[in-house]
């Protein structure tokens, strides 16, 4: 592993957290693969404390997992997983639009157009990670008019725990073109207030990317 230079604040934990779940997240560290204290501490110029720290709360972000007798490892992708996930998806993302479209400002929707932008932008630079991260916070821009504060907080955190799902997807042949084309369409429902063909429209969007993160991993073609 390449070490990297000393860190400075930032706390520890906080940059050996934030550099973890990155690896994980870009696939840099496989699902499935064994994590070693002391030589990620020793790539990221650390001592064993803040690692052992950061792993705990990327355990509880369902990013890594711990067995007896073996130690820590990547958590590995699952159908069971995604399902869930994408399930309590479809749950709660719907009804959070429909509620948030009639009170969505100019001012959110041109926060949403500029995301889109962003995203293609990060496209044509090739980098998936910053794709990634404007899709989660276009999907939310989308819900802000919703006044639902704490179900936008559980779906922030599902979110966290779908990452590495929604970043399978995008690795499909044309995955990222289409995503791209179905927000475009779901933007501009929102703009036109068209409430019932927004929801429907997300809902497809959610469930066709389930089957395909489904059909990926049963392929084999994990992040």
């Amino acid at each position: 592993m390449t070490q990297k230079p000393p860190v400075v604040h930032k706390t520890r934990t906080s940059y050996v957290l934030d550099s973890l779940r990155d690896r994980i997240l870009s696939g840099e560290l496989k699902a499935g693969e064994p994590l070693r204290q002391n030589l990620l501490a020793e790539s990221l110029n650390v001592s064993r404390i803040p690692v052992r720290e950061a792993m705990m709360q990327l355990e509880a972000e369902g990013l890594i997992d711990f067995e007896a007798h073996k130690g820590a490892r990547v958590t590995p992708l699952s159908v069971e997983q995604a399902e869930e996930l994408f399930d309590i998806r479809l749950l709660l993302e719907p009804d959070l639009l429909a509620r948030s479209i009639p009170h969505l400002t100019a001012l959110d929707l041109h926060q949403s157009q500029g995301y889109l932008l962003q995203m293609d932008a990060a496209l044509k630079q090739g980098s998936i990670q910053d794709w990634a991260g404007l899709n989660r916070q276009f999907h939310l821009s989308l819900y802000a008019g919703a006044q639902r504060p704490r179900t936008l907080e559980l779906v922030e955190t599902l979110n966290t725990h779908a990452d590495r799902y929604v970043r399978l997807h995008l690795l499909l042949d044309g995955g990222v073109q289409r995503a791209e084309g179905e927000h475009e369409a779901l933007l501009a429902c929102c703009r036109d207030q068209r409430i019932d063909e927004a929801v429907e429209r997300l809902k497809v969007h959610i469930r066709d990317a389930k089957q395909d993160v489904i059909n990926m991993i049963l392929a084999g073609r994990h992040v």
